[in-house]
């Protein structure tokens, strides 16, 4: 992997969280398992999976065989699992947490998320502050939110008392939400940055080829980067193996203010912004049955 370890965010509630983590979103079965093992091989100690992935019995696994290779121990990881929507609620989130816990087949977890606001539903207060209660007992050691946009996430910290740890969004080149990074940075909160290579579209762009092609690294590498030049965590996924130790060594890339900047005037160029749904309307109404 790179010639530097993955470095720590040190989070609100004092833990300490790799920079870099391994994205197993649309992983499944075999395969994931595989991944799993590569990914910790390749230094990788952050693994992030959800109950929407439907993959968290085979990320388990993953982890459970490395741990029993002695290739890593569970102290050393950092794992994080999200309840869905169908899961939020006071009563519901405890359920939740211990179904995933199951199917994980670990005895507790690093960091629980809230996978969205679904602020038309208005349960995300309620949600969080039972995800709160599962970090008092010491079930989970840090606790957060995804998809918060500004509104949601400076109401929840009002309304329960409690920060999130991180803030798991959309962000890449091309989509860098300031106003969200500089709330983040008012509150303690760690971004994280889901789809930071941007899906793809982002390694044609003439401006990141360019910046590429000066540090003679790839285009991804260079996405990343400018993420973590911006203190954000990211989490890249892959079913590529090599693509693991091209992702890591993006920690060792310092771009220049110039790079920095001409990266930051992409935002708001067609077809490099917002990629997935807006989470002030996803994912719509609540209709009853």
């Amino acid at each position: 992997m790179s010639n530097t370890p993955i470095p720590t965010f040190s989070l609100i509630d004092g833990a300490e969280m790799p920079q870099i983590g391994f994205g197993t979103y649309k992983l499944h079965g075999d395969e994931a398992v595989r991944m799993v093992r590569e990914a910790i091989a390749a230094g990788y100690r952050h693994i992030d999976t959800a109950s929407l992935y439907d993959n968290e019995g085979a990320v388990g696994q993953g982890i459970r065989d490395a741990i029993a290779a002695g290739d890593v121990t569970r102290e050393e990881l950092f794992v994080a699992t999200k309840a869905w929507n169908n899961e939020q609620g006071k009563d519901e989130i405890p359920q939740a947490f211990r179904r995933s816990l199951a199917r994980l087949g670990l005895d507790y977890l690093d960091l629980y998320l809230l996978h969205w606001p679904w602020p038309q539903r208005g349960l995300y207060n309620e949600s969080f502050e039972a995800m709160a209660k599962l970090q008092g007992l010491g079930d989970v050691q840090s606790i957060g939110v995804c998809n918060f946009y500004e509104e949601v996430l400076q109401d929840l910290v009002d309304a329960t008392g409690v920060t999130p740890a991180i803030n798991q969004v959309e962000m890449h080149v091309g989509f860098s939400q300031a106003p969200l990074r500089q709330l983040h940075s008012e509150l303690g909160v760690v971004g994280q940055a889901w789809a930071p290579l941007g899906r793809g579209v982002l390694m044609e762009n003439p401006e990141v080829r360019s910046i590429a092609a000066n540090h003679g690294v790839s285009e991804a590498q260079i996405v990343l980067a400018y993420l973590l030049n911006k203190g954000v965590s990211v989490i890249p996924k892959t079913a590529t193996p090599a693509r693991l130790l091209e992702n890591a060594a993006a920690v060792d890339i310092e771009l220049e203010p110039a790079e920095l900047a001409s990266l930051d005037a992409l935002d708001g160029v067609e077809g490099i912004g917002r990629l997935s749904g807006d989470p002030r309307e996803f994912p719509g109404e609540v209709r009853q049955n």
